[in-house]
Parts: C-alpha cells; structure tokens; sequence
C-alpha cells in the first residue's frame, strides 16, 4: 500500500457549534463541550483510508507545558468503540476518500484552547498534520461533568443567555439595571466570542495549574472560579481587566454607572494590551466575572445582597461611630454598603464532605485578601447558610455579609458612649433575575434561616456568634424612618421619624434628624437636611410623626452618581440618657428612558428606535449621550451626542436604525449621560423574527 495522505479537512465548526450550543460564538473557530462528541472530516488524496491496513491517532495539548500525567496532553489511536475514561476517536462514515471520524473528551478534561495533531501511519512509515486549534468548555449538559445543571430551563438562562438584569437602589427601593452579558457575542466580529476581548483571550487565564497558593490541590473547576475572580481585577498586579473606584471622580476613565456590558469592557482591556480599564464597582466586577463564567460554559448568575457588611475583624459586628447630631465618625473600617453583587456558580465542590455541591459564591470586587489575592470564593452557600465557617472558601467573610450586627455607638461630649444594638439589619432581600422572566427572584432564603427561629439560633451557635438580639436593649421606645412618597430627582420630598412608646410612662426625648448625600459603599457628603427637637414628648402607648423636608436645591448638587440620600435619626431619651438609632438610605428616582421600536422586527431587517427622556430638572442638562447596545440586535455599541442642550421639561430624543443579526428575544439597552443626570438606564425587549427562508 502507498502511505495515506491526507489533502484536506473540515472541524465542522458550524454543525458541531450546533451540537454544543456553541455556535453564536461564530463558525471559524471550533468551540465545544467537554464530555460530548464532535466530528472531524479528513480528506485523503490518492486512496482512501483501509482499516487494519492504515493507523490513524491524534494528539490533543493544551497549556504552556503539556503532559500526559496532568491532563493536558493525550494521545489516542483512532478505534471501533469510544474509550472510557479519556479521549477517543471513532470512525463515523466512511465516503470513499472522505472519512468522518467523532472525537470525545472525558467529562473531566481540562478546559482551555487545545491544538489537535493527526498522525497517520501505513506500515513503519508515519506522518502528522496540525489541522487546528479549538476550544474545550465546562458541560452544563453532561450528567458527569462537575457543572452538571439538570434544568434545561435554569440552563438556558445561566449559560447562553446574553441578557439579565442587576438589582441596585436601596432595600426599601430596589430598582433593576439591564446587562449585556454577551458571552458568546461576536459583537459584529465573525467568529469572536465576547468581542475579541474577551473570554476566548481570557480561556487560558483561567485554566489554571490547580495548585493552590498554599500547595493544596484543588479540583479544576475551583481552581479556575478562584483565577476568575482574581483577575477581574487588578488589586494584584496580575493584568486584571477592571480598576475600582469609588470616590466619585471618574474623569480619566469610565463612571461604573456608565458601563451597560461586558462586551466593551472586554474589548477595551484586549485593545490597550491587557491594561485595566476604568472604572469599575462591585455590580461591574460581578458582572464581568459572570460573563466569563458563562462564555467558560459554568452556570452563573449575579446575586445582590442590600444591606451588605463589610465586617474587617471578623466578630461579626459592625461597628458605627456617630456624635450626638447624627455624624459618622469613620474610626471602624467595618462598613455598611447598601447594596454588594456576587456571583454565584453552579460546581461541585469533591475538595469538600458532601453536600456542599450546588450554587458557590465568588466575589471579584476587592475588598479583603483570600490566599494572598484580593478576592473571594467560591464560598458554598449551603455553607453559609448552615454556619460551617471552617469549609474552603473565605465563609466567615460571607456569613459576615448577611449575618453580621451593627452597633451604633453614640460618642457624647464628654467621651462617654450609649450604643444602640441592630440585629436584623443586614442581608436583606438578597435578589437574581428570575428565570426565564423579568423578574425579581428573592433568595436570601438559600443563605439564611428565618429570623429568631431555631435553626437560626443553632446556626449562630456552630458559627460561635451571640446573636445580640438576645441581649438587645428594652423595646420601650421604637424609632423608624418612614418615605412619604416617592423621591424623584429634581423635587422636593418628606421623610418621617415615626417615633413609638411602648411603655405606661411618659417618655421626654431629645430627636435629631439629619439627611446627607452618600455613596452605596455607606460614605456620606454634605448634609442636605436637619432637625433638632429638643423636647419631644411622647404620651404612653403613643405614637408620634415628625417630618423633615428635603429640598432638591440642598440636595441637587451634591448628589452622587448612586442617587443615594442617607438619613440617620437619633432619640435621646433624657431620663436615662437611652439612645435609639434608625437609618434609612433613601434612592432617588431618575426619569424614565421611553423605547419605541418602529418597523418589523425580523432578522437581518433594518428597524429604528425612538428613544426619549424628560429632563426633570430645573436647570438645562449639557453634554447629552445615548449608548445603545443589545447582543443579536446591534453591532457593538452605538454612541449618539445631541447637538443641544436639552431644557428643564423638555425632551432628550433620538433616532437610531439597527439591523438585527440574530432571531429571536433580545434586549435593547439605553444609558442616558450628561452633565446633571448620569447613569440613566432603560431596556426593551425585542423578539425577532427569523429571515424567511
């Protein structure tokens, strides 16, 4: 026989993108799931291949150093039947020259960018041929894959979807922020998943050595979540994509209320050599790991937890200095942030005892060092929930985030301090995006036990935390802090102390109340409200409603890109010199963006959308731009300037055409920026149709 010689051959990128759900990341790079066949055809030239006469093998490698004993090389004969437990290679059909062979990955392989090399042989004489690279992801699909989701519907969403909501605001206003995700996006690029930047540039980053900094080994899917949440961002020296800020002055950058994707984020790390891009916050952190996740094929989702603690001791209480008109005194690095977004993803953890497996939190923002690194995770929630503070990694600091006390401590004149005891402040409505909808999934049942029941009582005793609430402070006297009505941006608006007696006996109160603009990390700015009443009497089993007027002149300027107004009430009762604290961030309502789309939504068919917002101000806004992006619906992102100032009252409209690539239900998302209003969002959703045939 003459020696076999192969002319040309196909990856079937587009049928076997098809097969593994891979195929809107583009149809010239192979991209597939680990565990699932996909087929390679060769073509030979002069005759075909002979079995038992021919030998066929490939080699697959991976990494900067590949080995067999790692898992990153195998090389693997060409057989009659799947082998178990690693690659294989399998004759499909055999078309006279042509033959089509089904290459399989274990369950377990390594996930990254591989280079697959033939190996033909007739006899002792043998060739090889490089017939590409491709790229392995995590199987959400594959019942053995550690990823291994079973819902089809929980897969659709925290896999391939490109769209999602995050929730910010305040707990008592919580408001929602369209996301493009856009992890399998060519975002107009053929062929280039997130834009270039992105994940495919970010697979071998995050196929790391599964050694841990402390030499402990630890499973592939671990290893790469604590990569991922490490190189999000750049605390570390290690080209992390995102620089933070949280200071309010963002002009050599982005402001992180700017940013409506991943997608641009990504591109502009890979544009500038991998440098990190400014600026981002704890939502985009979360979101741009979560995009990541998802591109790596690990179901993920991005979770918000309001009234977050940031406790730097771990005691697991917060402590807040305040003097007696209500001002903080920052003397504790342990913090209140109104809100905080992690990501969870869905992974087994065989590092640990069963029963851990299931939805683990990684936390990307940089707050507190995990092995040396600033970040955080995977921590499984079941863990946290249960009080299991020893488990791998980083609990105590996720227990903390919704479990932790706040003290108000009252500093007086003289030194001494009153101190008023919260129990049930922390980790509130802890939310995801509902899936399949628009809607607000509250899960802060999966973190936590109800409160004072006794598997509340029992977790707190295995975590070694006295729950305060069992030696808080008589409830003789109750303070809260109620909204009139909504609070717009641009008005004016009430808040009410509403203050109760719950005793038999006259109470005589000194009450201060004092409203000031902050930052959703708990920093205040200047005082945009205040009132001292110095003898507030309060009948017995009475209850009494004093109102302070907020007025947007106080207000307007200092406001921060948050839209957040902190007000803090103090109740001194003279008698005993008892002090009560309630705080309440109030979320100022910017204007809503309207989105018309005209014309028939079908693919690859020009439409245009109307968008406007009323300024609700009292001054003009200068500097106005639209940003539009929607994966499927737009290429990139679109940047329009208004030429003119748009007027109190007026309208800011645009006019954009965008022809749809891809068919079915997208979102269309707006961010509104000017000089005044800053960080507007609005979204609406799109179903295209498909080209008729």
């Amino acid at each position: 026989f003459t020696d076999l010689v192969l002319e040309t051959w196909d990856l079937q990128c587009e049928r076997n993108g098809q097969e593994h759900r891979t195929a809107a990341m583009g149809c010239q790079q192979l991209v597939v799931r680990r565990g699932q066949p996909f087929a390679v055809t060769l073509h030979f030239s002069g005759r075909s291949y002979e079995e038992g006469v021919d030998k066929l093998a490939f080699n697959v490698e991976t990494g900067p150093c590949p080995i067999e004993t790692s898992g990153t090389k195998s090389h693997f004969a060409v057989t009659d039947f799947p082998e178990e437990g690693g690659w294989s290679a399998v004759v499909q059909q055999q078309d006279g020259d042509s033959l089509s062979v089904s290459l399989c990955s274990p369950p377990d392989a390594r996930i990254g960018r591989y280079s697959l090399t033939l190996e033909t042989s007739t006899g002792y004489q043998g060739t090889s041929c490089h017939l590409g690279d491709f790229v392995l992801l995590f199987n959400a699909w594959h019942p053995e894959d550690t990823v291994f989701l079973r819902d089809e519907d929980e897969r659709s969403e925290y896999v391939l979807s490109q769209e999602g909501l995050i929730y910010q605001g305040a707990r008592d206003y919580i408001t929602s922020t369209p996301w493009n995700f856009g992890q399998v996006s060519g975002a107009g690029t053929p062929g280039t998943p997130p834009g270039t930047a992105g994940c495919r540039g970010l697979v071998p980053c995050v196929s790391p050595n599964t050694a841990s900094p402390s030499g402990r080994s630890r499973p592939h899917q671990v290893a790469m979540g604590q990569t991922n949440r490490g190189l999000v961002n750049c605390n570390d020296e290690d080209r992390g994509v995102l620089a933070g800020r949280w200071d309010n002055r963002y002009e050599d950058g982005m402001s992180p209320m700017a940013w409506i994707g991943s997608v641009d984020i990504l591109k502009r790390w890979k544009k500038f050599g991998c440098q990190p891009v400014k600026y981002g916050q704890c939502w985009v952190f979360a979101a741009v790991a979560c995009t990541v996740m998802r591109c790596l094929g690990v179901p993920s989702r991005v979770v918000t937890n309001y009234n977050s603690a940031h406790d730097t001791n771990g005691n697991l209480i917060i402590d807040r200095y305040l003097n007696e008109t209500g001002e903080e005194d920052r003397r504790s690095r342990d913090m209140i942030w109104n809100f905080h977004c992690w990501v969870e993803s869905w992974m087994a953890r065989p590092d640990l005892a069963p029963g851990y497996d299931g939805w683990q939190v990684l936390d990307p923002t940089p707050q507190e060092k995990s092995e040396g690194v600033f970040c955080c995770g995977p921590a499984p929630v079941r863990a946290v929930k249960e009080g299991d503070l020893q488990l791998k990694y980083d609990i105590p600091f996720v227990f903390a985030e919704v479990n932790a006390d706040v003290v108000y401590w009252v500093v007086r004149g003289d030194g001494s301090q009153k101190k008023s005891t919260h129990s049930s402040v922390v980790g509130k409505n802890i939310s995801t995006k509902s899936v399949g909808r628009d809607s607000r999934e509250d899960i802060t049942h999966t973190y936590k036990y109800p409160e004072g029941s006794e598997k509340e009582r029992e977790v707190f005793e295995k975590a070694e935390h006295e729950k305060s609430s069992l030696r808080e402070e008589d409830e003789g006297l109750r303070l809260r802090i109620k909204l009139s009505e909504g609070a717009n941006n641009g008005c004016d608006f009430d808040v009410l102390a509403v203050v109760t007696n719950n005793t038999d006996a006259e109470r005589v109160c000194r009450l201060m109340l004092c409203a000031r603009t902050a930052s959703y990390t708990g920093t205040v700015g200047p005082q945009c409200g205040m009132k001292d009443l110095l003898n507030v009497t309060l009948a017995p089993r009475a209850e009494q409603t004093v109102p302070l007027r907020i007025l947007y002149e106080k207000y307007g300027e200092n406001l921060t890109q948050d839209n957040l107004i902190k007000v803090v009430a103090l109740l001194t009762e003279y008698q005993t010199g008892d002090v009560v604290v309630a705080v309440r961030d109030v979320y100022i309502q910017n204007p809503e963006i309207r989105i018309r789309i005209l014309g028939e939504p079908m693919q690859q068919r020009k439409l245009v959308a109307e968008l406007s917002l009323v300024n609700p101000l009292a001054a003009p806004l200068n500097n106005c731009v639209f940003v539009v992006e929607g994966a499927g619906l737009t290429d990139g992102q679109q940047i329009k300037e208004l030429e003119e100032p748009v007027e109190p009252q007026a309208e800011a409209k645009l006019r954009l055409d965008f022809v749809p690539r891809q068919a079915g239900l997208h979102k269309l998302m707006v961010d509104f920026e000017s000089d005044k209003l800053t960080g507007v969002k609005g979204y609406r959703n799109v179903i295209i149709a498909p080209q008729p045939k």
